[in-house]
């Protein structure tokens, strides 16, 4: 029996939509949650950066980050991470699926075709 598997992302989120689009035809069954709305708790991006560490889960390339002051993007570490991704969720980069115990960030259809079709 498969893991139960969840993705976390943004609706309006190509990757994510990707993701997901690829995942249907696939006919893998998952639950989508729009972190915007329903933003994880700090627990849980604890976890996902424990396992793929912290410089993975943050999305440097976002207009969030970009809007963030630079003495706070310098400062942002190990320990700050989590707190802005908490705080700001379209920081973390997508989508995120969680696999099991397996975390993956970013959707890429070869790392995907590994975790499901190997």
């Amino acid at each position: 029996m498969r893991a139960e598997i969840h993705l976390y992302g943004l609706n309006s989120c190509d990757s994510c939509r990707n993701a997901r689009r690829w995942l249907r035809a696939r006919s893998i069954e998952h639950t989508f949650t729009d972190i915007r709305t329903d933003t994880p708790d700090k627990a849980t991006v604890i976890a996902w950066c424990d396992a793929v560490g912290w410089e993975a889960m943050i999305n440097r390339r976002s207009a969030t980050w970009r809007n963030l002051d630079e003495e706070t993007r310098a400062a942002c570490g190990e320990g700050s991470a989590v707190d802005l991704a908490a705080a700001n969720p379209t920081l973390i980069k997508r989508p995120v699926l969680v696999a099991g115990t397996v975390v993956v960030v970013g959707f890429s259809p070869e790392r995907y075709a590994e975790i499901f079709d190997g």
